[in-house]
């Protein structure tokens, strides 16, 4: 009985969770969901040439295993494509790579997920992504939404401001 009151606690703690990013339980989804847009790289059909509609201005985005935050996005000179800021903590030094997602079935940009590891070779790179310490290649790819997100469990948290 003692085992199962410990396991229960911490889970009954995370259902009560009001920010998802802090839960145990959205925690192990967002690994999941890391996961199967790495699987999904290896499908060419999924990924983008050019950056999305809506990748500009504030945008959400998060290194894999730490919570959203804001970044800033731009069009680049010609030979850039899309040029990223990133403006939270835990952003990896090389290797490292991001991708921008977009809603296959909406066609809707959904925010960039940033990986501390080897990036996909041979890959069409649609922009850049930097913080104050280095700079990362950026790719695009189209992914069916409900396979990484939930609305108790999203991928990207809200980046607006709160209303005064």
């Amino acid at each position: 009985m003692k085992r199962f009151m410990v396991l229960l606690v911490p889970l009954l703690a995370c259902r009560g969770e009001r920010d998802p990013e802090n839960s145990a339980i959205c925690g192990l989804g967002m690994i999941a969901a890391g996961n199967v847009v790495l699987e999904r790289f290896s499908a060419a059909s999924t990924l983008l040439e050019t950056a999305p509609p809506g990748l500009t201005g504030a945008v959400p985005a998060r290194v894999v295993g730490r919570g959203t935050t804001r970044a800033l996005a731009a069009k680049g000179p010609d030979s850039v494509g899309i040029v990223v800021g990133y403006e939270g903590e835990g952003f990896p030094m090389r290797p490292g790579w991001a991708v921008a997602l977009v809603d296959d079935s909406s066609e809707v940009f959904r925010g960039i997920l940033v990986y501390d590891s080897n990036g996909p070779p041979d890959y069409p790179q649609i922009g850049t992504i930097s913080s104050a310490t280095s700079t990362l290649p950026l790719y695009g790819m189209r992914i069916r939404w409900a396979s990484v997100s939930d609305e108790r469990c999203p991928l990207f948290a809200d980046i607006s401001d709160p209303a005064p």
